[in-house]
C-alpha cells in the first residue's frame, strides 16, 4: 500500500514541486543522489574508486518532449564520458531511453544512442541503457539490439518482476549482450508483472542462474542478502570466477554490504545518478524503503 502511494505520487507535479523546492527533503534526496552537477557525481565516484568499487554514472531526466531537450541530454553524455577519462575513473554510464527521445520516434532515439555508444567506445567504455516501465521494454530492448549491431559497447538491464523476462533474457543472450539484472522498481499491473514478492525473487534466481554461466560479463543489482547468497553459491558451483560478473548496487544503499562485498573479493558497482530531475527517481528509491516515509511525511504536514 505505501509503496503503491509513494509511486503515485512520484506522478503528481504539486507534490514534485514541493518535494523539490522543499530544504529538508532536498537534503533527504543527497541520501540516494550525488548532487544536482556532474562535479558532485565525479566526487562521489572517485570516493566509490577508492574504496575499490567501479561506478555506473548516470544523469537523471526522464520522457523528455522535444528534440532539443534530448539533444541537451545526448550532450550530457557524452561530457560524462569525456570527464570519466579525463579523470580516469573506473566507471561507465547509465541512461534512459525516454530521456533520449524514444517518446519522440524510435529512430530519432536510436541515433541519439549510437552517438553515445560510439563515444563511450573510443574511450574502451560501455553505455548501459535502463529499464524502465513495461510500456517501454520492448522499444527499448529493440533500439538496444539495433545499436548492438553496429556497436557492441551497449547493454541492457532485466527487470525479474515482469513475466516476459526469462525469454527476453534468453533472446539477448544470443546477441551476445551484457546485462544487469534487478527486481524493478515501477509499478506494473498483475497482467505483466508477479504481484507478490515471493515470485519475483523466485523469478530473481531463475534468471541470474541464466545469465551467470552465459559466459558473458554481467552485473547482478540486489541489496537482497538471500540474492546475494544465491548468486554466490551459483557462481560457485559453475565455477564462474569473481572477475567474471560484478554485483550493482544503489548510491547510499547498504554501504556496509557494499564494502563488505569487496573486501571478499566480489567485483561491486555503484549506480550514482546525478541531475536537477531528481524527483521521480527519489520517489522510487522511498517506495523500495518504506521506512524513510516517516520522515518525509512528517515534513509535508510541517
Amino acid at each position: 500500500m505505501i509503496r503503491s502511494t509513494l509511486l503515485k505520487l512520484s506522478e503528481s507535479k504539486p507534490f514534485a514541486h514541493w518535494v523539490t523546492s522543499n530544504r529538508t527533503t532536498r537534503r533527504m534526496s543527497h541520501r540516494f543522489v550525488a548532487g544536482e552537477e556532474l562535479d558532485e557525481a565525479i566526487a562521489a565516484a572517485r570516493v566509490c574508486n577508492h574504496h575499490g568499487m567501479l561506478v555506473s554514472l548516470d544523469y537523471l531526466g526522464e520522457n523528455v518532449a522535444t528534440t532539443a531537450d534530448a539533444q541537451r541530454a545526448r550532450d550530457a553524455y557524452l561530457e560524462v564520458f569525456d570527464r570519466i577519462a579525463a579523470e580516469k575513473l573506473d566507471a561507465n554510464v547509465s541512461c534512459k531511453l525516454t530521456q533520449l527521445g524514444l517518446d519522440i520516434s524510435s529512430e530519432f532515439c536510436e541515433g541519439q544512442v549510437l552517438s553515445i555508444v560510439e563515444r563511450a567506445a573510443n574511450y574502451d567504455n560501455f553505455l548501459r541503457v535502463d529499464m524502465e516501465g513495461s510500456l517501454y521494454t520492448e522499444r527499448t530492448i529493440d533500439v538496444v539490439k539495433r545499436v548492438r549491431s553496429q556497436n557492441p559497447a551497449i547493454g541492457t538491464v532485466i527487470q525479474s518482476y515482469l513475466y516476459r523476462s526469462e525469454q527476453d533474457v534468453q533472446d539477448l543472450l544470443e546477441y551476445g549482450c551484457r546485462m544487469r539484472l534487478c527486481k524493478g522498481a515501477y509499478k506494473e499491473p498483475p497482467e505483466v508483472a508477479f504481484p507478490n514478492k515471493q515470485d519475483v525473487d523466485a523469478n530473481y534466481v531463475k534468471l541470474m542462474k541464466l545469465l551467470l554461466p552465459s559466459g558473458i560479463y554481467h552485473g547482478i543489482a540486489t541489496h537482497d542478502p538471500k540474492m546475494i547468497a544465491a548468486t554466490i553459491r551459483c557462481a560457485a558451483e559453475k565455477k564462474v570466477s569473481k572477475d567474471e560478473f560484478e554485483f550493482q548496487m544503489l548510491y547510499g544503499v547498504r554501504t556496509d554490504l557494499q564494502r563488505r562485498l569487496v573486501r571478499e573479493g566480489f567485483r561491486v558497482r555503484i549506480y550514482i545518478p546525478y541531475g536537477r530531475d531528481w524527483f521521480p527517481y527519489f520517489m522510487r528509491r522511498l517506495a523500495e524503503r518504506p521506512a524513510n516515509v516517516g520522515f518525509l511525511v512528517r515534513n509535508f504536514f510541517r
